[in-house]
């Protein structure tokens, strides 16, 4: 069987089929049908089901697409009687497309964080819970992993939890640090589906490991992610970015309002903004509740606690 999407113009062509064609060959694979581009046209062959089932696919992300191109009406524009359209929720031009669905920026400040990303080769995002700090740099992560821009990914963190001590954990240490990894390979599994990944945790491609695991190692050609960064005293933090070696680039992540470090220890992430200011190549991107991009309570109890707090201090 045989089926032709037809496409309106170049740009939407290349909308479509996604950086370096990541669209089609994620298609071609997942529902194992051969596809062609040419002319503004995508042309899907194989059996019918599948022919089906991969149509749909690239009809629902045109119309995401077609949608998102679409004006909002303005409350002045719409017709008497008619109830105004709500305005669209921001989009980003950035994006990446991993496990069948399109993952780009949802606020402006996370446009701005995926962009730093992209061309900086050291960027610190920094903001409250939910504003997809990690989520994002996840998911550039795989995308420069995949067009070979990287040779492999590294993802950390420090083990330093809610006033939980390892010592009182079971097993080994493997086992006790674990569960303090288990966000990022939350965040991975999410982007990636189960074999790839676990094809790539076994050969090294993609590492998760704790921040103590980076002394002594020079990490060349990777892009290395440091998750829960405010967690990190200012040794530690000094430590990871003198890994970075040569064609690699880190993204840095964390909250400076939820630091789990022991009382009257100086968090490194708090530190690292006064000692890099003005540092070129560096830079330092802040997101606001209003980019929370989780349940949309997140951003109202996220409110409360600054206000209760600013009461309270």
């Amino acid at each position: 069987m045989e089926k032709i999407l037809k496409l309106d113009s170049n740009e939407e062509a290349i909308a479509l089929y996604g950086s370096l064609d990541q669209n089609l060959r994620f298609a071609e694979k997942e529902y194992q049908v051969r596809i062609s581009a040419q002319n503004h046209q995508l042309k899907i062959s194989g059996d019918k089901n599948k022919v089906e089932a991969a149509y749909e696919f690239f009809l629902d992300r045109l119309h995401e697409l077609r949608g998102l191109a679409a004006p909002a009406k303005s409350k002045a524009e719409a017709p008497a009687g008619e109830k105004p359209e709500a305005p669209a929720a921001y989009e980003g031009n950035l994006s990446f497309f991993h496990r069948g669905r399109m993952i780009r920026a949802r606020s402006r400040n996370q446009e701005v964080y995926l962009e730093a990303i992209q061309s900086k080769d050291i960027v610190f995002g920094i903001g409250p819970a939910g504003t997809g700090k990690t989520y994002l740099a996840m998911a550039a992560a795989i995308d420069q992993l995949r067009r070979q821009m990287v040779s492999r990914i590294v993802l950390t963190r420090p083990a330093v939890e809610a006033g939980e001590s390892l010592g009182f954990l079971p097993g080994d240490f493997q086992a006790k640090v674990n569960p303090y990894l288990r966000p990022l390979y939350d965040a991975l599994y999410d982007m990636m589906d189960f074999d790839e990944a676990t094809r790539n945790l076994e050969r090294t491609v993609i590492e998760v490991a704790p921040l103590a695991y980076m002394r002594g190692r020079t990490l060349n050609d990777a892009f290395i992610i440091l998750d829960e960064a405010q967690n990190c005293t200012p040794m530690q933090m000094k430590m990871f970015l003198t890994r970075l070696g040569a064609s690699s680039r880190a993204v840095i992540t964390g909250d400076v309002t939820q630091i789990d470090l022991p009382s009257g220890k100086r968090s490194g992430l708090v530190e690292i903004q006064e000692v890099l200011s003005g540092v070129k190549g560096i830079e330092f991107v802040y997101l606001r509740e209003t980019d929370v991009v989780r349940h949309t309570l997140v951003r109202e109890i996220i409110k409360a606690y600054d206000r209760y707090e600013h009461r309270n201090g």
